[in-house]
């Protein structure tokens, strides 16, 4: 008899096929919650669970005797109950690499669309208040030559830097719980503490995981170390900020101004002044988002899920430790 799965993420016709020649799949189209009564029945059959964006708490687990593994279709795993899951012996399965390259196209194009205030001005010109050349009170910043300190410097981290130091030699400083003497060769990157790292940088974006540590990392002390001059940029999680004091740090003038992909509610409340503030660009989570690398995650997913199943070590794997418990 066929293991089942259950299916909530974007997969193709061709991936849905792949996973059928093995298990039998159920597939919940547009899932909102794990409340869904559907769903939480259906789990209590399932072997394994392939999506993305969907809350597990740990008392659901509870309703999962079969469960075996989850291949989450995203890099971060802060939406799963990680010890729990390994307590239990159920393997977690991401999706790193294949999205790299991608959401650090996304971090840069922040750098610049904030630095040059390309979405104000297109805007500007769109209601047609261009009647003359541009001033000062328009112009922008530079990104060639300036100072870009990263916040975190794993694969994404390191991609974003690169581009800075080799495309617009740009002096790189990284905050990082461990010295990367690679990467300080590559790219001349200097390691700085935390503090050092927001006084030394023109820009400074953030790339660390959601944790327990890094949850509101930076809040209104952080942003009192920056310069006026100082342009934030936020790919990580929104969570990782305090968004509060970023939007006051933005009003008061103490940073001059933010991109961001991500927010400490999303889709972001309707109350917000995010979105219409003018020296911020605000972007609907689209790090990773082209039609090339959605398809690649999935399919990572994919062969993650059932690897696992098949009892042979997955692709990328995020509690190793399971292994041992299952």
């Amino acid at each position: 008899m066929k293991k089942r799965i259950l299916a909530y993420g974007r997969l193709n016709e061709d991936q849905l096929a792949q996973l059928a020649e093995e298990f039998e799949v159920q597939t919940f189209n547009d899932l909102a919650s794990a409340d869904d009564p559907d769903f939480r029945t259906a789990l209590r059959e399932a072997h394994g669970l392939i999506g993305a964006s969907l809350a597990i708490p740990p008392a659901l687990l509870d309703e999962a005797p079969r469960l075996e593994a989850i291949a989450t279709i995203s890099v971060g795993y802060d939406n799963y109950p990680v010890d729990d899951l390994t307590q239990r012996g159920i393997l977690l399965c991401n999706t790193p690499d294949v999205l790299t390259e991608t959401t650090a196209d996304t971090g840069f194009l922040l750098i610049m669309a904030a630095a040059r205030r390309a979405i104000e001005l297109a805007e500007w010109v769109k209601r047609g208040d261009w009647q003359a050349s541009v001033g000062p009170e328009h112009f922008g910043s530079d990104v060639h030559g300036k100072t870009l300190g990263m916040i975190g410097f794993g694969r994404i981290g390191a991609a974003i830097a690169r581009r800075g130091a080799l495309g617009f030699g740009m002096r790189v400083l990284y905050s990082n719980a461990s010295p990367k003497p690679e990467l300080e060769k590559e790219l001349g990157a200097e390691r700085r503490e935390l503090e050092a790292l927001l006084a030394e940088s023109d820009f400074v974006c953030v790339t660390v995981p959601l944790t327990a540590e890094t949850e509101h990392l930076i809040g209104e002390c952080e942003f009192a170390l920056m310069k006026p001059s100082a342009i934030f940029v936020n790919i990580s999680r929104g969570k990782v900020v305090h968004e509060a004091a970023l939007i006051n740090a933005l009003e008061l003038g103490r940073i001059r101004a933010a991109g961001l992909d991500v927010f400490e509610q999303e889709p972001l409340s309707p109350e917000s002044p995010l979105p219409t503030m003018a020296n911020v660009v605000a972007l609907p989570h689209i790090g990773s988002a082209t039609h090339e690398t959605r398809t690649a995650m999935a399919q990572r997913a994919v062969d993650n899920l059932i690897l696992a199943l098949k009892g042979e070590p997955p692709i990328s794997l995020v509690n190793e430790a399971a292994r041992s418990t299952s």
